[in-house]
């Protein structure tokens, strides 16, 4: 699926003024109507590595799409969580579809959120790199550890066991720390120059127009 620069609205236009801030992400060309399943895992294990790394990290997200003037997109903690919830991972799975405005507005709420945690999450990869290095385990590492014991937790008691995947990493849990991991790179990742919008492109690596 390409990418243009052009900004076009969704397939159903929105009955709010589109927030300014959705146009610094481009539209995929052409507009689906709808994102991939994908697209809306990547983007609500991005949040969930967030909130991992925060306490309090929903209300948080909150107060980022009040402060882009995104309320219009994502009004309060319940909308919120149903857009997480088109994750088919989530035990609460809603079998909806995010509008690609919907993404933007995730894709942009989590970025914005790396930003703020820049240090920690270099300082955490960097830790990462000393106890590999040096042959020892994670749990060596206190921030390390905590962070990972908070995403196996988040992700334990919102991922629905009967999915396959999701079963495989909560009985293999180095697999599920390797996840976690993963995150903190796509959220350091986000932080880069144009990172908001190199992440953006990225979720649609691979999609088929």
């Amino acid at each position: 699926m390409n990418l243009s620069a052009s900004v076009s609205p969704d397939s159903n236009p929105p009955s709010h003024p589109q927030p300014l801030i959705l146009d610094a992400l481009p539209d995929p060309t052409p507009v689906p109507a709808e994102c991939s399943p994908r697209i809306q895992q990547r983007l609500d294990l991005i949040l969930l590595a967030i909130e991992a790394l925060e306490l309090g990290g929903s209300e948080y997200m909150l107060a980022t799409a009040r402060e882009l003037d995104l309320n219009s997109v994502i009004d309060n903690r319940v909308t919120l969580w149903r857009l997480r919830c088109t994750n088919p991972w989530r035990r609460s799975y809603t079998r909806n579809s995010l509008t690609i405005r919907q993404a933007k507005a995730l894709a942009i709420i989590a970025s914005y959120r790396a930003r703020q945690l820049t240090i920690l999450i270099r300082q955490l990869l960097l830790a990462k790199q000393q106890v590999q290095e040096k042959g020892l385990p994670i749990e060596q590492h206190f921030r390390l550890s905590e962070y990972l014991e908070r995403f196996r937790a988040h992700f334990r008691s919102r991922m629905n066991l009967r999915r396959a995947k999701v079963a495989f990493y909560l009985s293999h849990e180095p697999e599920l720390n390797t996840l976690a991991l993963e995150l903190l790179g796509q959220l350091l990742f986000c932080t880069g120059t144009a990172g908001m919008q190199r992440f953006w492109i990225s979720l649609f690596d691979g999609e088929v127009a």
